[in-house]
């Protein structure tokens, strides 16, 4: 390999180390600058609990997501524009209100005296996890489809 194409290949690869250290940062934010769907969300759903932190995940596109740690230890994640993608109460039960009907109706019915301790909302489906450690998958729509792995 020629020495030049070796130092193009090494600044190359410099270059992709370093914008993404610059870019692919997280950032501490006031809880003021969460979008207006993340504030009404915590409000409705954490109402008299307070935010701990607030943090900005940017990329080199801008925004990627909002992460936000309440003072009870519940995390909740964010996509850019609001909507809750993740819930973790970290072996706490986390408010129902927000979890689909059908997702509650078959966590309480198939494992009564279990909660519902962690909810992962994916483009496709929802991830559920139970205060017995099992986790459930669920289509878009909130039918169970299997226990996961």
């Amino acid at each position: 390999m020629e020495t030049k194409t070796k130092i193009t290949i090494i600044l190359a690869v410099v270059l992709i180390l370093i914008t993404g250290c610059v870019y692919g940062q997280d950032r501490a934010i006031n809880p003021n600058q969460l979008p207006k769907t993340a504030k009404t969300f915590l409000y409705t759903n954490f109402k008299g609990i307070a935010i701990g932190s607030a943090v900005e995940d940017r990329e080199i596109y801008g925004v990627d997501e909002y992460k936000v740690y309440l003072a009870n230890g519940i995390k909740v994640e964010f996509d850019s524009t609001g909507n809750w993608k993740e819930v973790d109460g970290k072996h706490q039960k986390l408010p129902y209100g927000f979890i689909p009907a059908k997702i509650r109706n078959y966590a309480a019915k198939s494992f009564p005296n279990t909660l519902i301790t962690k909810i992962e909302k994916e483009r496709w489906s929802y991830k559920a996890e139970l205060s017995n450690g099992i986790d459930l998958k669920f289509d878009r729509n909130g039918n169970f489809t299997k226990i996961d792995d």
